[in-house]
């Protein structure tokens, strides 16, 4: 992936995106890899992805420490959740995501998740 800066906001090229393009929202950076949010339909993200043959989790409202083992791709069904990045991640910027987006979170990153609206989601680990 490639990153570059578009308008104040970090892009990486994403290869099979519609635009190929997904944003960061701009702030601290870093040398670790951001979250990165793409908004798609259902739809789209199931031709794409094939997200309905994905696992599927969900949980209520909470707040609960996070960590990755394996890059999660991720499709929000429904709900909303404010990722924050910790520890040596600490320096990536926190994604609010919510129904319609695709989401990547990088292998190994630790983070609280503070599920906002009662959160349901497809995922795939690589």
């Amino acid at each position: 992936l490639a990153s570059f800066i578009l308008l104040g906001a970090v892009a990486q090229l994403v290869p099979g995106s519609r635009w190929g393009l997904a944003f960061q929202p701009p702030g601290k950076g870093g040398a670790k890899p951001g979250i990165t949010v793409e908004k798609m339909s259902k739809e789209e993200a199931d031709k794409k992805y094939g997200i309905s043959r994905w696992g599927t989790w969900g949980c209520g409202v909470s707040r609960f420490d996070w960590q990755y083992s394996g890059t999660e791709t991720a499709y929000i069904l429904e709900g909303e959740v404010e990722i924050t990045p910790t520890g040596d991640w600490s320096s990536v910027d926190p994604v609010t995501v919510e129904e319609g987006d695709l989401i990547t979170c990088p292998d190994g990153m630790t983070c609280v998740w503070d599920v906002k609206k009662a959160i349901r989601k497809h995922f795939n680990f690589s």
